[in-house]
């Protein structure tokens, strides 16, 4: 459902709080010298081609701290490889009911602890093959949870609940590709469209269409 011009006014409040302490802690981030992150240049990891590499390495900064704080507390890789599904099977929830920026904001988090688990388990020696295979597992069953919220929320119209499938089976076909390029021994790292770049579009198009489509009448 469209959302009412109050709705549509709190929601731009609140992307406009994040976004401006989003760009001060980016100025933080280059002042203090734009440290790259080791963990992404150890994978290889780019954003769109490598183009916006400087906000990649500046989030992975900016959620770090919530690993020691994770350790301190005793929050596992698997909390949050599960907390990671939780949020993907609600933002798919969410999206289907019309609630885009709730379903934006459960993206966004599932995206924080799919950073978290990995980088929790190599910090404390349980990272393994098997839980790699688990969170690729669990990741594509998120995508999954969020395309189809997708189709359910598009299917009234002439070719949204297509085109929300097609982007389904787009995502899905990526991640096939890579894994077997790494069966293979073809290195898939670089390229467009790969799970941070999914991710960002997603999250940014459930955020932005509430205060979007009020502004816009």
């Amino acid at each position: 459902m469209p959302a009412s011009p109050p709705e549509g006014r709190l929601g731009l409040l609140v992307l406009v709080a994040v976004f401006a302490g989003a760009l001060l802690s980016m100025a933080v981030y280059a002042l203090r010298g734009r440290k790259r992150d080791a963990d992404a240049e150890g994978k290889g990891a780019q954003l769109f081609g490598g183009a916006f590499d400087f906000l990649l390495h500046w989030f992975l900064w900016a959620v770090d701290p919530a690993v020691g704080i994770s350790l301190r507390l005793g929050l596992t890789p698997d909390f949050y490889n599960f907390a990671g599904l939780g949020l993907g099977i609600l933002s798919g929830v969410l999206i289907a009911r019309g609630d885009l920026q709730l379903g934006g904001w459960a993206i966004a988090l599932g995206g924080v602890c799919d950073i978290l688990d990995g980088r929790i388990a190599r910090v404390t020696g349980v990272a393994s093959a098997y839980g790699d295979f688990i969170d690729s597992t669990l990741d594509r069953f998120v995508e999954a949870a969020v395309f189809l919220g997708f189709i359910v929320l598009l299917r009234g119209t002439a070719y949204g609940a297509f085109l929300a499938a097609a982007a389904l089976a787009g995502s899905l076909i990526v991640s096939y590709a890579r894994a077997r390029g790494e069966v293979h021994g073809v290195s898939c790292a670089g390229g467009l469209m790969q799970r941070g770049e999914r991710l960002v579009l997603t999250c940014l198009v459930c955020l932005i269409d509430s205060p979007l489509s009020s502004l816009l009448g």
